[in-house]
C-alpha cells in the first residue's frame, strides 16, 4: 500500500478505516500522525507528548500537538503559550510555540484556563474532530495527538475518525496500572492501530550522590510489556525535579534531557 496522505477523498487504495475517517483541512499539510494514549489519568500522558514533540522539532522535523483532551488539557502550560487560537475566512489557525511547533488545545479557546469544559461525551469527540478539520496544520512532518485517557467513546471516536499511524502507550511502574493500560493496547489492536512504543513514566529517582536508580514503585515491567505487544520501542522517564520545574513555568522547550530520544528514533 503507499504512504498514506491522510486524504481519503483522493486515495484509491482499499482500506479498512478509510469510511470512517476525516480528511483534514484542504489547506493542511500532515504526514505522519502519533496518538499518546493511557489508560488512565494521571500517568504522564501529555507531559510525554510534549517532550515527543520537543524531540521531533530538534531533530528537524515540522512538528504539531493536536490536544484531544478536551477536559484536562495541559498543553498550553507546558509551552508557556498564553495567547488564543485565531481565526480566519479560511480556518482556524493554531498557536506557534517558542522553537515553532503548531498547538492546538481547547484552552486556547476558553476565556480563563480554569474554566471548566463540562460538556458530554458527543460533544468532546465533535470538538476534536474539528481542531483536525478545521485547523490549518502547515506542512507538518509529525502530529502527535494527545488522546483523552480511558477506553470511552471520545477515544474511539478519535481512532475511528483520525488516520492514526501508531499510538505511544504511557504508563507507571505499578502493577495495577499495568493492567489497565493493557486495556488501552487491547483496545488499539482491535481497531487495527499498531502500538508504536511504551512510556513508563515515574520509573525511577536517581541518587544524586551515587548514581543508584532507585524503583519507588517496584520493578519496571516496560520492556516485557512492550515485547508482548510488539512495541518497537521504549522510554524510562524518572522522577526529575527539573523536567518538572521546566513544565511547570512553561519552559519545556528548554529541558535537555534525553529520556525519550531512544523511542523517538524507533517509532520516527
Amino acid at each position: 500500500m503507499a504512504e498514506c496522505t491522510h486524504d481519503c477523498g483522493s486515495c484509491g487504495e482499499e482500506c479498512s478505516r478509510r469510511d470512517m475517517q476525516k480528511a483534514p483541512h484542504e489547506l493542511s499539510k500532515i504526514k505522519k500522525v502519533i496518538g499518546i494514549v493511557s489508560g488512565k489519568g494521571g500517568v504522564g500522558k501529555s507531559l510525554t507528548t510534549a517532550m515527543l514533540a520537543v524531540t521531533a522539532q530538534r531533530n528537524g522535523y515540522k512538528t504539531a500537538i493536536l490536544d484531544a483532551d478536551i477536559t484536562g488539557p495541559s498543553i498550553p502550560r507546558m509551552f508557556g503559550i498564553t495567547d488564543k487560537a485565531m481565526g480566519t475566512e479560511m480556518g482556524i489557525l493554531p498557536a506557534i510555540t517558542k522553537t515553532g511547533i503548531e498547538v492546538m488545545s481547547m484552552n486556547l479557546l476558553l476565556e480563563e484556563d480554569t474554566d471548566p469544559v463540562i460538556w458530554r461525551g458527543p460533544i468532546i469527540a465533535g470538538t476534536v474532530l474539528q481542531f483536525w478539520t478545521d485547523v490549518i496544520w502547515n506542512d507538518v512532518d509529525y502530529m502527535f495527538v494527545d488522546m483523552p485517557p480511558g477506553t470511552g467513546d471520545v477515544p474511539l471516536s478519535i481512532y475511528q475518525s483520525l488516520p492514526l499511524d501508531g499510538i505511544v502507550v504511557v504508563t507507571t511502574p505499578q502493577e495495577l496500572v499495568s493492567m489497565i493500560v493493557k486495556k488501552a493496547v487491547v483496545m488499539a489492536e482491535k481497531m487495527n492501530i499498531p502500538v508504536l512504543g511504551l512510556v513508563e513514566n515515574m520509573s525511577y529517582v536517581q541518587c544524586p550522590d551515587c548514581g543508584k536508580k532507585i524503583e519507588i514503585f517496584g520493578k519496571s515491567r516496560v520492556e516485557e510489556t512492550a515485547a508482548q505487544f510488539g512495541a518497537k520501542g521504549v522510554a524510562r522517564i524518572p522522577f526529575d525535579g527539573a523536567l518538572t520545574k521546566c513544565a511547570d513555568r512553561g519552559l519545556i522547550e528548554l529541558y535537555e534531557g534525553d529520556y525519550i530520544d531512544g523511542l523517538f528514533e524507533k517509532i520516527g
